[in-house]
């Protein structure tokens, strides 16, 4: 299976988010990529930066919803968009799965918020599985990839022969630089990332922003943990990679003793 991971810049509206995704998606498809994942709550944009109200209606994220689908049925490509979205219980932190038919596969919340976001969503209860092109994948999204390596663990357990981590980890004003990949004094999301796909023995693809203090690089991770590929710190567009599934053959994950722990 070709996938992408989409490096958008920071998004300043709903309006320049949704046409920053297009753009992305277009560029994808030419390349031939099954699907293509984006950073955490994309739409409308990570909470805190100023965004209008209107941009963070219900309604607003409806039809931002209803023209990603629109967008993934005119390029035949699936999409994993992740939203801010209201549920029955209230605010979520998501990620929607798109078919390249436009259809919703279904929806995979963050079920294991960062402290600071407890004011911010309400936190899911449910983990499941999707599958494109015949390959069964998981989503966990940011904190919850980083610091609860279980919820990548259950997908591997189950088959997931991927899991796409949608985050978001920078400064947006000011910090220190990244050059080098996986240096040992960079921040630890990107050595993360390595043991989650490593500690399973599946691929893992961890999309982040492009942004002058980016605090990881959007990378994906061989089942060995090795980096397959990265995009430059700062630097908006996506990365294509092809996977094979056979590789990612679950080993270390089906050996973990649940019964155990």
């Amino acid at each position: 299976m070709r996938i992408a991971l989409a490096s958008p810049p920071i998004p300043d509206s709903l309006k320049s988010g949704l046409i920053s995704l297009e753009k992305m998606v277009k560029d994808a498809s030419e390349k031939n990529v099954d699907i293509i994942c984006f950073p955490e709550s994309y739409l409308p944009g990570y909470p805190g930066m100023s965004y209008s109200t209107k941009d963070r209606t219900s309604e607003s994220l409806e039809a931002a919803l209803k023209h990603v689908r629109g967008v993934a049925q005119l390029y035949s490509i699936a999409i994993i968009v992740p939203m801010d979205w209201y549920s029955s219980v209230g605010l979520q932190n998501v990620a929607f799965v798109i078919s390249k038919e436009g259809e919703v596969l279904g929806m995979q919340t963050k079920n294991q918020l960062d402290p600071t976001e407890d004011e911010i969503w309400i936190a899911g209860t449910d983990r499941q599985l999707f599958e494109v092109e015949g390959v069964k994948f998981g989503i966990t999204i940011c904190h919850e990839g980083f610091r609860y390596p279980e919820s990548v663990r259950w997908a591997a357990q189950n088959g997931a022969k991927i899991v796409f981590h949608p985050q978001f980890t920078a400064n947006t004003e000011s910090g220190k630089q990244l050059t080098e990949w996986g240096h040992k004094d960079n921040p630890y999301y990107e050595k993360a990332m390595m043991m989650r796909a490593m500690e399973n023995t599946i691929y893992f693809a961890s999309v982040n922003y492009a942004s002058n203090y980016s605090e990881s690089a959007s990378s994906i991770i061989y089942p060995n943990g090795n980096c397959m590929a990265h995009q430059n710190y700062g630097e908006a567009g996506i990365i294509v990679a092809d996977i094979d599934p056979e590789q990612a053959t679950g080993l270390l994950a089906k050996r973990f003793k649940n019964h155990l722990y």
